[in-house]
Protein backbone atom coordinates (compact mmCIF):
# COMPACT_ATOMS: atom_id res chain seq x y z
CA UNK A 1 0.00 0.00 0.00
CA UNK A 2 1.10 3.44 -1.00
CA UNK A 3 0.75 5.78 2.18
CA UNK A 4 -0.92 9.00 0.86
CA UNK A 5 0.50 12.49 3.09
CA UNK A 6 -0.67 15.74 2.64
CA UNK A 7 1.89 17.98 4.36
CA UNK A 8 1.64 21.63 5.34
CA UNK A 9 4.88 22.98 5.79
CA UNK A 10 7.47 25.57 4.60
CA UNK A 11 9.26 24.90 1.46
CA UNK A 12 12.83 26.34 0.48
CA UNK A 13 14.68 26.88 -2.74
CA UNK A 14 17.64 25.79 -1.56
CA UNK A 15 18.90 23.71 0.86
CA UNK A 16 16.61 21.17 2.53
CA UNK A 17 14.09 22.05 5.23
CA UNK A 18 10.48 22.52 5.84
CA UNK A 19 8.50 20.36 3.01
CA UNK A 20 11.60 20.29 0.94
CA UNK A 21 13.28 17.94 4.19
CA UNK A 22 10.71 15.77 4.95
CA UNK A 23 9.67 15.03 1.20
CA UNK A 24 11.97 13.42 -0.64
CA UNK A 25 12.08 11.14 2.45
CA UNK A 26 8.91 9.89 2.22
CA UNK A 27 8.68 9.84 -1.66
CA UNK A 28 12.21 8.14 -1.08
CA UNK A 29 10.45 4.89 1.01
CA UNK A 30 7.18 4.87 -1.01
CA UNK A 31 5.19 7.54 0.01
CA UNK A 32 2.88 10.00 -1.95
CA UNK A 33 3.56 13.34 -0.50
CA UNK A 34 0.78 16.51 -1.14
CA UNK A 35 2.86 19.10 -0.40
CA UNK A 36 1.33 22.44 0.24
CA UNK A 37 3.99 25.15 1.19
CA UNK A 38 2.86 27.94 3.44
CA UNK A 39 6.00 30.15 2.52
CA UNK A 40 8.54 29.79 -0.95
CA UNK A 41 11.71 31.17 0.39
CA UNK A 42 15.07 31.34 -1.59
CA UNK A 43 16.67 29.22 1.49
CA UNK A 44 16.65 29.36 5.41
CA UNK A 45 16.58 32.36 7.26
CA UNK A 46 19.41 30.99 9.85
CA UNK A 47 21.30 32.28 6.45
CA UNK A 48 21.03 35.91 7.67
CA UNK A 49 19.55 37.24 4.43
CA UNK A 50 16.72 35.09 2.01
CA UNK A 51 14.04 36.20 -0.66
CA UNK A 52 10.60 34.81 -1.10
CA UNK A 53 7.49 35.55 0.21
CA UNK A 54 5.17 34.17 3.01
CA UNK A 55 1.94 32.86 1.81
CA UNK A 56 -1.71 33.24 3.30
CA UNK A 57 -3.75 30.79 4.94
CA UNK A 58 -5.83 31.41 2.57
CA UNK A 59 -3.46 29.88 -0.23
CA UNK A 60 -3.67 26.83 2.08
CA UNK A 61 -7.31 26.71 1.97
CA UNK A 62 -7.53 26.68 -1.81
CA UNK A 63 -4.97 24.30 -2.13
CA UNK A 64 -6.43 21.60 0.07
CA UNK A 65 -10.16 22.67 -1.35
CA UNK A 66 -8.37 21.87 -4.92
CA UNK A 67 -7.34 18.17 -3.36
CA UNK A 68 -11.09 17.89 -1.86
CA UNK A 69 -12.60 18.44 -5.40
CA UNK A 70 -10.23 15.50 -6.95
CA UNK A 71 -12.14 13.10 -4.95
CA UNK A 72 -9.19 12.27 -3.02
CA UNK A 73 -9.28 13.50 0.37
CA UNK A 74 -10.73 10.16 1.60
CA UNK A 75 -7.34 8.56 0.68
CA UNK A 76 -5.70 10.79 2.77
CA UNK A 77 -3.76 8.86 5.23
CA UNK A 78 -2.29 11.35 7.53
CA UNK A 79 -1.29 15.35 7.90
CA UNK A 80 1.97 16.39 8.71
CA UNK A 81 2.48 19.81 9.34
CA UNK A 82 5.25 21.91 10.85
CA UNK A 83 6.58 25.59 11.31
CA UNK A 84 3.84 28.07 11.18
CA UNK A 85 4.36 31.38 9.99
CA UNK A 86 1.15 33.24 11.54
CA UNK A 87 -2.34 32.75 13.32
CA UNK A 88 -3.94 32.20 10.03
CA UNK A 89 -2.03 29.04 8.39
CA UNK A 90 -2.31 27.56 11.99
CA UNK A 91 -6.46 27.98 11.59
CA UNK A 92 -5.84 26.60 7.98
CA UNK A 93 -4.22 23.55 8.60
CA UNK A 94 -6.28 22.70 11.66
CA UNK A 95 -9.40 23.24 8.44
CA UNK A 96 -7.84 20.80 6.43
CA UNK A 97 -6.91 18.28 9.18
CA UNK A 98 -10.94 18.40 10.33
CA UNK A 99 -12.00 17.67 6.30
CA UNK A 100 -9.65 14.95 6.09
CA UNK A 101 -10.83 13.26 8.94
CA UNK A 102 -14.33 13.61 7.68
CA UNK A 103 -13.48 12.01 5.04
CA UNK A 104 -10.89 9.60 6.23
CA UNK A 105 -11.88 8.96 10.10
CA UNK A 106 -8.76 6.46 10.09
CA UNK A 107 -6.25 9.48 9.01
CA UNK A 108 -4.00 10.72 11.56
CA UNK A 109 -2.62 14.12 12.22
CA UNK A 110 0.93 14.71 13.02
CA UNK A 111 2.01 17.89 14.53
CA UNK A 112 5.62 19.05 15.05
CA UNK A 113 5.15 21.98 17.79
CA UNK A 114 7.61 23.96 16.26
CA UNK A 115 8.01 26.87 19.18
CA UNK A 116 11.67 27.48 19.78
CA UNK A 117 14.87 25.30 20.86
CA UNK A 118 17.50 25.69 23.42
CA UNK A 119 19.76 28.54 23.69
CA UNK A 120 17.30 30.74 21.20
CA UNK A 121 14.28 30.21 23.25
CA UNK A 122 10.92 31.06 21.50
CA UNK A 123 11.53 32.21 18.47
CA UNK A 124 7.83 31.80 16.64
CA UNK A 125 5.55 34.80 16.19
CA UNK A 126 3.57 36.23 19.08
CA UNK A 127 0.79 33.67 19.89
CA UNK A 128 1.92 30.63 17.46
CA UNK A 129 3.26 29.14 20.81
CA UNK A 130 -0.15 29.25 22.71
CA UNK A 131 -2.31 28.16 19.16
CA UNK A 132 0.21 24.41 19.43
CA UNK A 133 -0.57 24.70 23.19
CA UNK A 134 -4.73 25.41 23.16
CA UNK A 135 -5.82 24.48 19.74
CA UNK A 136 -3.18 22.30 17.60
CA UNK A 137 -2.10 19.48 19.75
CA UNK A 138 -5.90 18.59 21.03
CA UNK A 139 -6.35 17.28 17.83
CA UNK A 140 -2.46 15.58 17.08
CA UNK A 141 -2.61 11.91 16.88
CA UNK A 142 1.23 11.95 16.81
CA UNK A 143 3.13 15.00 18.24
CA UNK A 144 6.85 15.78 17.93
CA UNK A 145 8.22 18.20 20.11
CA UNK A 146 11.85 19.01 20.87
CA UNK A 147 12.92 19.46 24.92
CA UNK A 148 12.12 22.98 24.66
CA UNK A 149 9.20 22.39 23.12
CA UNK A 150 7.71 19.67 25.35
CA UNK A 151 9.10 21.51 28.63
CA UNK A 152 7.42 25.24 27.10
CA UNK A 153 3.89 23.32 26.69
CA UNK A 154 3.59 21.69 29.38
CA UNK A 155 5.58 23.62 32.35
CA UNK A 156 7.59 20.98 33.45
CA UNK A 157 11.31 21.44 33.13
CA UNK A 158 13.13 17.94 31.66
CA UNK A 159 16.63 17.42 33.29
CA UNK A 160 16.41 13.41 33.30
CA UNK A 161 14.64 10.41 31.61
CA UNK A 162 11.99 10.41 34.61
CA UNK A 163 11.25 14.03 34.02
CA UNK A 164 11.21 13.56 30.36
CA UNK A 165 8.61 10.78 30.71
CA UNK A 166 6.29 12.47 33.25
CA UNK A 167 6.35 15.93 30.59
CA UNK A 168 5.64 13.53 27.69
CA UNK A 169 2.49 11.97 30.10
CA UNK A 170 1.35 15.53 31.03
CA UNK A 171 1.28 16.35 26.98
CA UNK A 172 -0.34 13.04 25.81
CA UNK A 173 -3.31 14.63 28.66
CA UNK A 174 -3.95 16.71 26.30
CA UNK A 175 -4.28 15.03 23.00
CA UNK A 176 -1.63 13.72 21.31
CA UNK A 177 -1.59 9.59 21.97
CA UNK A 178 1.68 9.07 20.49
CA UNK A 179 4.44 11.97 21.51
CA UNK A 180 8.13 11.81 20.37
CA UNK A 181 10.98 13.84 22.37
CA UNK A 182 13.31 14.28 19.21
CA UNK A 183 16.39 15.72 21.53
CA UNK A 184 17.30 15.14 24.98
CA UNK A 185 20.68 15.06 26.39
CA UNK A 186 20.59 12.28 29.19
CA UNK A 187 24.25 12.24 29.32
CA UNK A 188 27.24 14.29 27.97
CA UNK A 189 28.14 13.36 24.10
CA UNK A 190 24.95 11.81 23.23
CA UNK A 191 21.50 12.66 22.15
CA UNK A 192 18.64 10.47 23.36
CA UNK A 193 15.26 10.58 21.98
CA UNK A 194 12.07 9.37 23.76
CA UNK A 195 8.76 7.93 21.78
CA UNK A 196 5.71 7.45 23.69
CA UNK A 197 2.03 5.64 23.35
CA UNK A 198 -0.22 3.20 25.34
CA UNK A 199 1.55 3.90 28.55
CA UNK A 200 5.08 2.25 26.94
CA UNK A 201 8.02 4.67 27.19
CA UNK A 202 10.99 3.90 24.64
CA UNK A 203 14.25 5.57 24.75
CA UNK A 204 17.50 5.57 22.53
CA UNK A 205 20.53 7.55 22.01
CA UNK A 206 23.14 8.34 19.13
CA UNK A 207 26.04 9.98 20.08
CA UNK A 208 26.31 13.80 19.70
CA UNK A 209 28.15 14.89 16.08
CA UNK A 210 29.65 17.90 15.04
CA UNK A 211 27.26 19.50 13.28
CA UNK A 212 24.66 22.49 13.64
CA UNK A 213 22.58 22.51 10.67
CA UNK A 214 18.88 23.03 9.85
CA UNK A 215 15.93 20.99 8.26
CA UNK A 216 17.25 17.27 10.64
CA UNK A 217 14.02 17.58 13.06
CA UNK A 218 11.76 18.19 10.08
CA UNK A 219 13.51 15.13 8.57
CA UNK A 220 12.72 13.20 11.72
CA UNK A 221 9.30 13.63 11.86
CA UNK A 222 8.03 12.60 8.96
CA UNK A 223 10.08 9.44 9.14
CA UNK A 224 8.66 9.05 12.16
CA UNK A 225 5.21 9.36 10.98
CA UNK A 226 5.73 7.35 8.15
CA UNK A 227 7.06 4.34 10.15
CA UNK A 228 4.62 4.19 12.61
CA UNK A 229 1.65 4.71 10.29
CA UNK A 230 3.72 1.16 8.53
CA UNK A 231 4.35 -0.77 11.99
CA UNK A 232 2.18 0.58 14.45
CA UNK A 233 4.86 0.81 16.82
CA UNK A 234 6.37 3.81 18.40
CA UNK A 235 8.77 1.81 19.33
CA UNK A 236 10.24 0.53 15.84
CA UNK A 237 9.31 4.01 13.75
CA UNK A 238 11.54 5.44 16.82
CA UNK A 239 14.22 2.71 15.77
CA UNK A 240 14.11 3.47 12.29
CA UNK A 241 13.87 7.45 12.33
CA UNK A 242 16.32 8.06 14.64
CA UNK A 243 18.95 5.56 12.56
CA UNK A 244 18.21 7.09 9.45
CA UNK A 245 18.66 10.64 10.62
CA UNK A 246 21.94 10.01 12.70
CA UNK A 247 23.31 7.99 9.04
CA UNK A 248 22.39 11.02 7.08
CA UNK A 249 23.80 13.46 9.44
CA UNK A 250 26.92 11.60 10.19
CA UNK A 251 27.56 11.99 6.09
CA UNK A 252 26.92 15.55 6.31
CA UNK A 253 29.13 16.01 8.82
CA UNK A 254 31.56 13.90 7.55
CA UNK A 255 31.24 15.93 3.74
CA UNK A 256 31.70 19.34 5.69
CA UNK A 257 28.13 20.51 4.32
CA UNK A 258 26.00 23.38 5.48
CA UNK A 259 23.02 22.05 4.52
CA UNK A 260 21.84 18.31 5.25
CA UNK A 261 22.94 15.81 2.34
CA UNK A 262 19.03 14.51 1.91
CA UNK A 263 20.29 13.53 -1.54
CA UNK A 264 23.06 12.40 -1.38
CA UNK A 265 22.72 10.40 1.30
CA UNK A 266 19.44 8.70 0.75
CA UNK A 267 19.92 5.02 1.23
CA UNK A 268 19.95 5.64 4.92
CA UNK A 269 16.03 6.05 4.53
CA UNK A 270 15.56 2.96 3.35
CA UNK A 271 18.77 1.09 4.89
CA UNK A 272 20.42 2.59 7.72
CA UNK A 273 24.21 2.11 7.65
CA UNK A 274 24.08 1.90 11.45
CA UNK A 275 21.12 0.86 13.66
CA UNK A 276 20.07 1.93 16.90
CA UNK A 277 17.54 0.08 18.80
CA UNK A 278 14.98 1.74 21.19
CA UNK A 279 14.72 0.16 24.10
CA UNK A 280 11.79 0.01 27.03
CA UNK A 281 11.86 2.34 29.66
Amino acid sequence: MTENILSIQSWVSYGHVGNASAMFPLQRLGAEVWAVNTVQFSNHPGYGAWRGQVFSGDLVRECVAGIAERGALGRCDAVLSGYVGGADIGDAILDAVAQVKAANPAALYCCDPVIGDDGRGVYVRPGIAEFFRDSALALADIATPNRFELEWLTGRSIACLADAKAAITALQARGPRCVLLTSFESQPGHIGMVAAEGGGFWHLETPLLPIAINGAGDAICALFLLHRMRTGSAAAALTAAASSVFGLLRRTAEAGSREILTVAAQEEFVAPSRVFMAEAV
